[in-house]
């Protein structure tokens, strides 16, 4: 029996049971597919789980995804992380909702041309959904079959011996199947090295249906693939404001859809966001609308300044922000300065509150709001008690 057969074996009797599969052999919805394999880059399917659940409850066809605002599928995806995908997984169903008449393009060469769909995705979905013959590649899969062949190139320059060795044996019926199987045997048998007591962990080889020709098994199978040393994640620092008005609304603006954290809700802060590795401090700026907030209402509102900050790792860069809350403010205030001409002359201020939107307290925790706006809520609640309920 060749190897691909042992793993297709495997896959009949050891598959994961997860919500976006079929049975063996049978193709899936591409849309749960398409759906799963978005949310699924850089997250746990732990974590995606209960998203994807939510998603089908909230739009159980691409259609339906396609009819929804992006500020809907942005409050939907909150918490979740890297938040263009949720941006492009919503582009892609209007897309193929309107280029495509509703029908899933079963191409790879096709599905690359969605926004948010790489290489990767286009290969899953195409063999996954569409039973097509495709070589499909994620961490898990480049991690086996380096170990596989024991390639001894670095990671990226690996890549096409990686590919080359999975191309020989992904088969032309059930490279979906196939596929998957390789995600699971990456989960649960070779799975990456981790620290413990000191020592890395290793693969499960004894149980891997590829063990019979695996060339790393018989070396040190947790030194594949080879990898160039890890840079240290820079570090950021900055402020944030949480402006709670006397009549229980706070001050929200929206980032721009491109860039990190695009198209999400966050409290007044400084440049972080838009920071570079050479910088670490991002300091509050008169010409910002954090300084241009903090000038307009720290005469008349109440101020804290809590000593300890939020603590938030991005894939990237770690970030410390400090906490500023102001509390008891007029909301009324800015339009009535407006009104009586008093900013008529500084017509930078102007645009910077315009950008404000004054959230209820009560319609807070459906905001499209990130994981790191989370923290910085949760500090607050736990240091002046639950005024944000």
């Amino acid at each position: 029996m060749d190897m691909t057969q042992h793993v297709l074996d495997w896959y009949d009797s050891h598959r994961r049971d997860l919500p976006w599969r079929m049975p063996p052999g049978q193709h899936a919805d591409p849309y749960k597919v398409m759906l799963s394999e978005i949310m699924l880059q850089q997250t746990t399917v732990e974590a995606v789980k209960p998203y994807f659940q939510r998603f089908l409850s909230l739009w159980p066809t691409l259609s339906d995804l396609a009819a929804a605002s992006q500020d809907e599928v942005m409050k939907a995806w909150a918490g979740l992380g890297y938040y263009s995908r949720a941006r492009n997984l919503y582009k892609a169903a209007q897309l193929i909702m309107t280029e495509y008449d509703g029908q899933f393009p079963d191409q790879e060469d096709e599905l690359l041309k969605l926004p948010g769909i790489g290489g990767y995705s286009a290969a899953a979905i195409a063999a996954i959904a569409f039973g097509r013959r495709a070589v499909v590649i994620d961490a898990n899969i480049e991690r086996i079959i380096a170990r596989y062949a024991a390639i001894p190139d670095l990671l990226p320059a690996a890549k096409p011996a990686i590919r080359a060795v999975l191309d020989d044996l992904t088969p032309n019926e059930r490279a979906g199947d196939f596929a998957q199987a390789l995600m699971d045997i990456g989960s649960r048998i070779c799975t990456p090295p981790r620290k413990k007591a000191g020592q890395l962990s290793q693969p499960q080889c004894l149980i891997c249906p590829l063990a019979s020709g695996c060339q790393g098994r018989h070396a040190d199978p947790s030194s594949w693939p080879r990898k160039p040393a890890k840079r240290a994640r820079a570090m950021r620092r900055g402020e944030v404001l949480i402006l709670v008005s006397d009549d229980n609304h706070v001050a929200l603006t929206r980032r721009p859809d491109q860039g990190l954290l695009g198209g999400m809700m966050l409290f007044p802060t400084t440049s972080w966001p838009d920071g570079s590795r050479r910088h670490v401090d991002y300091p509050i700026e008169a010409n910002s609308l954090l300084g241009a907030l903090l000038e307009m209402y720290q005469a008349t509102a109440n101020q804290h300044r809590l000593n300890q900050p939020v603590h938030h790792i991005f894939s990237h860069f770690e970030l410390e922000l400090k906490v500023t809350i102001m509390t008891g403010v007029r909301r009324q205030l800015m339009q009535d300065l407006l009104v009586q001409d008093l900013l008529v002359q500084d017509l930078l201020a102007q645009d910077l509150l315009a950008q404000v939107i004054w959230c209820p307290l009560t319609e807070l925790a459906g905001e499209a709001m990130p994981s790191v706006m989370r923290k910085v809520v949760t500090l607050a609640e736990a240091h002046r008690g639950r005024f944000m309920s």
